[in-house]
C-alpha cells in the first residue's frame, strides 16, 4: 500500500493504528459538585426537619378554597393585564419607530413613564384616582354630557389593578417589541416593496414572523416576572392569591406554613409557564433547527473532499 493510499484510508475515517484517548481530568469541577451537593442537602435536610416550618398544616391549606381562588385570581390578572400589554406594548413599538415625531415622541415618553415608576406606585395611584377625578364623563362637542359615573364606581380594586399592571408592563413590551422588529435585516423590508406588499402585509407576513424569534423569549421571561408582581395587589385588597394566604394567617397565626403554599403555587405555575415558553421558541426557530445540521454537513463534506484530492493529487 503506498502512502498516499494509506493516507486516503484516514481521509475516509479508516485508522490503522487505534489511538489512545486519554480524558482531561477536572479536580476543581469535581470539587465544586462535592461541595455544592452537600451544601443542598444540608440545606433539605434542616427544612424538613426544621418543626417550624409546620410541613403538616402547609399540607392541609394546600387546596384549600380560599387559596384556589386566590390563585384563580392570580391567573385572571396575569393573562388579562398580559394580553393588554402585548396590545399596548405593539402599538407603543410602532409608533416609536415611526418617522413622524407626532407618533415617535408620546410613544416615548409613554414608554418612559409607565417603565420609569414603580408598579407599586402605580397601583396606589390609580387605586386613588378618585382624589383627582371624581366622575368619569363622557362629553361630546355639540351635545354635552352625554354620560357620568362615579370614578370610585369604575375604578374597583381590581380593575384599578388590571389598568395599573397594563400599563406598566406595555411600557417593557413596547421595548421588547421594538427590539424585535430592529432585529429583522432592512432587506427584508425592501425584498417585501418589491414583492408588491404594502407595509401593513409585510409587517404581518414577513416581519413579525422573523422577528417573534427575538421577542418570544424576553416576552416569557416578562410574563413569569408578572406572575410574580401581581403579588402586590394585596396591597389594595385584590384577593389574589398572596392575599388569600395572607387573610388565612392572620386569623390562625399560622404565617409560614401560608408563606410555602402560595411559594408553591407561585413555583408551580411558573414551572408550567416555562415549559410552554422553551415549546414557543422551539416552534418559532424550527427552520433553524432544519437547516443548520444539513449546514454543517455540507461544510465538513466539502473540506473532506477538497484533503481528498489534495493527498492523491
Amino acid at each position: 500500500m503506498t502512502r498516499k493510499q494509506s493516507e486516503a484510508q484516514r481521509v475516509d475515517g479508516f485508522d490503522p493504528e487505534p489511538m489512545v484517548i486519554v480524558p482531561l481530568k477536572h479536580p476543581w469541577r469535581w470539587t465544586a459538585i462535592i461541595v455544592v451537593s452537600v451544601s443542598i442537602a444540608a440545606a433539605a435536610r434542616s427544612a424538613i426537619s426544621n418543626p417550624e416550618f409546620q410541613w403538616p398544616v402547609a399540607g392541609q391549606y394546600l387546596f384549600n378554597p380560599l387559596i384556589l381562588d386566590g390563585l384563580a385570581q392570580t391567573l385572571l390578572i396575569t393573562l388579562v393585564v398580559m394580553i393588554l400589554a402585548a396590545i399596548g406594548g405593539t402599538i407603543a413599538a410602532l409608533m416609536m419607530l415611526s418617522k413622524s415625531r407626532l407618533l415617535s415622541a408620546p410613544a416615548a415618553i409613554f414608554v418612559w413613564f409607565f417603565r420609569g415608576t414603580p408598579a407599586l406606585v402605580q397601583l396606589i395611584l390609580w387605586y386613588n384616582l378618585s382624589i383627582v377625578v371624581k366622575n368619569l364623563t363622557l362629553w361630546l362637542p355639540g351635545l354635552g354630557t352625554v354620560y357620568s359615573i362615579p370614578t370610585n364606581d369604575v375604578m374597583t380594586p381590581l380593575v384599578s389593578a388590571i389598568v395599573a399592571l397594563s400599563l406598566h408592563e406595555s411600557g417593557y413590551m413596547a421595548e421588547i417589541v421594538r427590539s424585535g422588529l430592529k432585529s429583522v435585516n432592512r432587506g427584508q423590508y425592501e425584498a417585501s416593496a418589491c414583492l408588491g406588499m404594502k407595509p401593513n402585509l409585510a409587517l404581518r407576513r414577513i416581519v413579525l414572523p422573523q422577528a417573534m424569534r427575538m421577542i418570544i423569549p424576553p416576552t416569557g421571561n416578562e410574563t413569569i416576572n408578572l406572575l410574580k408582581t401581581t403579588s402586590l395587589v394585596s396591597i389594595i385588597a385584590v384577593g389574589d392569591l398572596l392575599y388569600s394566604a395572607q387573610s388565612i394567617y392572620a386569623r390562625t397565626f399560622e404565617t409560614i406554613p401560608l408563606l410555602l403554599v402560595a411559594s408553591f403555587w407561585y413555583l408551580a405555575v411558573v414551572s408550567v409557564m416555562s415549559v410552554g415558553q422553551f415549546h414557543l421558541e422551539r416552534h418559532f426557530s424550527r427552520d433553524e433547527r432544519r437547516s443548520n445540521p444539513s449546514i454543517t454537513k455540507v461544510i465538513f463534506g466539502s473540506l473532506i473532499k477538497m484533503r481528498q484530492k489534495e493527498i492523491l493529487a
